[in-house]
């Protein structure tokens, strides 16, 4: 059993709570404000600095947390608002074993987190849960950022994530993966990061073999590769695009499809990638196809597509109850096959 309690020092709040929902299922965490001082707390057993360190008041308040003689003990977990070699050596004078800029994502620093303390009995399921959320989105961030300069995907580096995708649905359970992917800043990284644990709940549910498990979480982690070529501020706008911003997005499943054909993709993976937006009735897009001409892949993919579209968190809307995501996928008669969204919806139940 893990002695004492992670400590979050913060002086922004509101930066820090999707942090400190992660801290708090690895542990038990004592968030401290700006405001308080450390009178009557224990000894921590690791500390997060989330503070302002070029202020001498900052400094001063962390210190008071690290008992006297004992800085060597504990980790000490500095967010950066500058990386600048100054600001690096103030934070390891202070004692920080670990060091990231300010905007880096909460399960990476989590992640950090548990390499230096371990698991405690809190939530032991949410370390497979952790490690492959961050194994994702590194592979996703290099994947999307060399897509962007014009490059073409890695694919034995993809397939590497796909596993611990698998692995942390199947041990930690798919309510933990979306909760630790809730906590990602880019919309982008974190919607294919939904779509692939809602797809990897699926296919376990199914009973698909190992390989045709980690070819559909494949596709669902690929299906919006082609947004790494669209503009940022049609990517990031809060609400609805207007015409001509819809015109730009719906180019995404043509140059996703681009991409990877470049690349040498397979295709089974080229048609999910490049028909996740058709429908059955014909209304979908980019190529309008019909019925039959859908294969199962993307007919499977679609819907935890939607779902996962449905049901995400984003500044600008809450997330709707997984009960009402279901109403509107049973309502889409025509559009989507009936039997598997009954399957799916089944797969949703077992999570």
């Amino acid at each position: 059993m893990r002695q004492g309690a992670i400590y979050l020092l913060t002086d922004r709040p509101d930066r820090s709570a999707a942090l400190e929902t992660l801290i708090k299922a690895i542990g038990q965490c004592k968030v401290v404000g700006s405001s308080e001082e450390a009178v009557g707390y224990t000894k921590p057993c690791a500390i997060v600095s989330d503070l302002t360190l070029t202020r001498r008041e900052a400094v001063s308040r962390l210190r008071a947390f690290i008992p006297h003689g004992k800085a060597a003990e504990i980790p000490l977990i500095c967010l950066l608002r500058s990386t600048s070699d100054r600001d690096l050596r103030l934070a390891r004078d202070l004692g920080a074993t670990v060091c990231f800029p300010a905007y880096t994502a909460p399960h990476i620093v989590v992640n950090a987190l548990l390499d230096q303390i371990g698991p405690d009995e809190s939530d032991p399921k949410i370390l497979p849960v952790v490690q492959g959320v961050t194994r994702a989105t590194e592979v996703l961030t290099g994947l999307f950022d060399g897509v962007r300069d014009g490059g073409t995907i890695a694919l034995p580096q993809l397939d590497a994530s796909l596993d611990p995708i698998l692995s942390a649905v199947r041990e930690g359970g798919l309510n933990r993966w979306l909760e630790t992917v809730w906590t990602h800043d880019d919309a982008t990284y974190q919607h294919c990061l939904l779509v692939a644990g809602v797809a990897a709940q699926f296919v376990l549910h199914l009973g698909f073999r190992t390989e045709d498990r980690e070819h559909f979480v494949r596709s669902a982690l690929l299906h919006d590769v082609g947004k790494a070529r669209i503009p940022r501020e049609i990517l990031n706008k809060p609400g609805r695009l207007d015409a001509d911003e819809t015109t730009i997005m719906r180019q995404h499943p043509v140059i996703g499809y681009e991409i990877l054909r470049d690349s040498g993709c397979d295709a089974t993976t080229l048609g999910a990638v490049r028909h996740h937006h058709e429908m059955l009735d014909g209304s979908g897009y980019p190529d309008g196809l019909v019925g039959a001409e859908i294969s199962d892949t993307v007919r499977l993919l679609t819907i935890c597509d939607i779902y996962a579209a449905l049901t995400e968190r984003r500044s600008y809307k809450p997330p709707m109850p997984p009960r009402d995501a279901m109403a509107i996928l049973e309502s889409m008669q025509g559009k989507l096959e009936m039997r598997l969204v009954q399957r799916f919806g089944d797969a949703m139940l077992a999570s």
